[in-house]
């Protein structure tokens, strides 16, 4: 990446809008606004500061006066304080995409380029302005599209699993510097990093990195929405409870049973969280080819959910087929259409704890709206269960694989260590957890590619 020349782009979405902005980066960022600006000499304002005048063409002349193109306010931004850590102007117009792109072929012409996607949060980090896990967040809180996400991306962004990381690889970092100064002192057999206090060091870390993988769950649930199936046989209520919890009729409601024959989803934010539910076609044996389909369609949406709501009215054959693969599912057993049974006498109710002690057994009536409450309320519990909202949360997969390999290096270092492995050794598991570690934050030498595939999903004037 070429980092001293001077980048623009529109920063605004696409379309029209009442303002737009256009930001501009480099060490030339504002010279070349300068150029096309009529008002205050911006190469003589302060820094952070708002600037009135107009932008205009003055190649372009109609009667010996340049061509106006549009009213502004400019912000200057000098180095190092801005988001680039590089002098940084942000002009702020109408929100025409003719003006909009009148503006950026102007500072084209004036000697800037259009800015690769992400490429201000890359030079953002490249400059060391934020470290890398910052910079995804940056990604994550522009797609945030509930409160819990964007909760976990805000302080993502703040710094939150760099300071986690920072402690941990400052530790290691220590020790690995004594285990390789004893590597220079090999013949006089010394050893300068106590074995001891490096074991409890690596069994303190391996827990920590252990607290963090298992918040990737809740938190990669948040961030692409929790998948609920709601199964049942035919008419058990479950294209209801659909309409129901989104208040429209989203699903056909028929007394006639196979009414779904497909799929569909919907999505539904509940106390901050998204989830997206899934209406089956009702399981049962069926000689229709299209309705069987549909059958085979909801079991492969039991396959990929979280959460699986099973409805039912008389009797549990579908919990007894299914049993195999929602073992590692959230699983609700409803008694559906309580109004019409009584769930006090209900024959089943012994065998539900005997046989299905781990998942959520209680009535609901859509209908009257009995328990419907309940039912978001332990939805959103099932999701938050065992997790401290105001801890660090995991939510890239990129950041899970790397806490993976170095869970590996150090239980390759526990294990060394039983063994009797040499400092040589113990150095290099070292310092591969060191790498792992530091590959979340960028720091270490990060391959171009990864750059490439993080800030290329960026979107261009970010």
């Amino acid at each position: 990446m070429i980092q001293n020349d001077t980048i623009c782009a529109t920063a605004t979405a696409q379309g029209v809008g009442a303002l737009g902005i256009i930001r501009v980066s480099g060490q030339e960022a504002i010279s070349i606004s300068n150029e096309i600006f009529k008002g205050k000499d911006l190469t003589e304002v302060a820094s952070h500061t708002v600037n009135y005048g107009f932008i205009v063409d003055s190649k372009l002349k109609t009667q010996n006066s340049e061509t106006v193109i549009d009213e502004v306010m400019i912000s200057v931004f000098k180095a190092p304080k801005t988001f680039t850590a590089e002098d940084l102007v942000e002009i702020s117009c109408h929100g025409s995409p003719y003006i909009q792109q009148q503006i950026v072929e102007l500072l084209i012409k004036n000697g800037a380029r259009l800015a690769l996607p992400g490429e201000f949060t890359q030079r953002a980090f490249l400059n060391g302005r934020i470290d890398l896990s910052q910079a995804e967040a940056v990604a994550d809180l522009i797609a945030a599209e509930n409160k819990a996400s964007h909760e976990i991306a805000l302080n993502q962004m703040r710094g939150g699993i760099s300071s986690e990381l920072q402690v941990l690889r400052e530790q290691l970092i220590n020790f690995t510097a004594l285990i390789e100064l004893e590597l220079d002192f090999s013949e006089e057999d010394v050893e300068f990093a106590n074995r001891q206090e490096l074991k409890e060091l690596v069994s303190s870390i391996k827990t920590k990195v252990t607290g963090l993988l298992t918040t990737f769950e809740y938190g990669n649930a948040i961030k692409n929405g929790v998948p609920v199936a709601i199964i049942g046989k035919p008419n058990a209520g479950k294209s209801t409870l659909l309409n129901s919890l989104l208040n429209e009729e989203r699903a056909i409601v028929s007394d006639i049973p196979g009414t779904t024959r497909d799929t569909i989803e919907e999505t539904l934010v509940i106390d901050g969280i998204t989830f997206r539910f899934i209406d089956t076609a009702g399981i049962r044996e069926t000689v229709d080819t299209i309705e069987a389909i549909g059958v085979g369609k909801a079991k492969e949406k039991v396959n990929s959910a979280k959460i699986v709501i099973h409805l039912y009215e008389e009797d549990l054959d579908i919990l007894k087929e299914l049993k195999p693969i929602l073992e590692d599912k959230i699983v609700f057993n409803l008694l559906s259409k309580i109004d019409k049974n009584d769930w006090a006498n209900d024959r089943y109710e012994m065998s539900l704890l005997k046989n299905y002690p781990n998942y959520h057994h209680f009535g609901i009536s859509v209908k009257s709206g009995f328990n419907l409450d309940l039912l978001k309320q332990k939805l959103v519990q099932s999701i938050k269960s065992g997790i401290d909202e105001n801890a660090v949360i995991i939510t890239n997969m990129r950041h899970k694989e790397a806490l993976q390999n170095a869970f590996e290096s150090l239980e390759n270092i526990a294990s060394g260590m039983r063994i009797g492995l040499t400092g040589d050794l113990l150095a290099f598991h070292l310092r591969e957890t060191l790498k792992h570690i530091g590959s979340i934050t960028g720091q270490i030498d990060v391959d171009k590619d990864i750059l490439g595939t993080i800030f290329g999903k960026f979107c261009i004037g970010k």
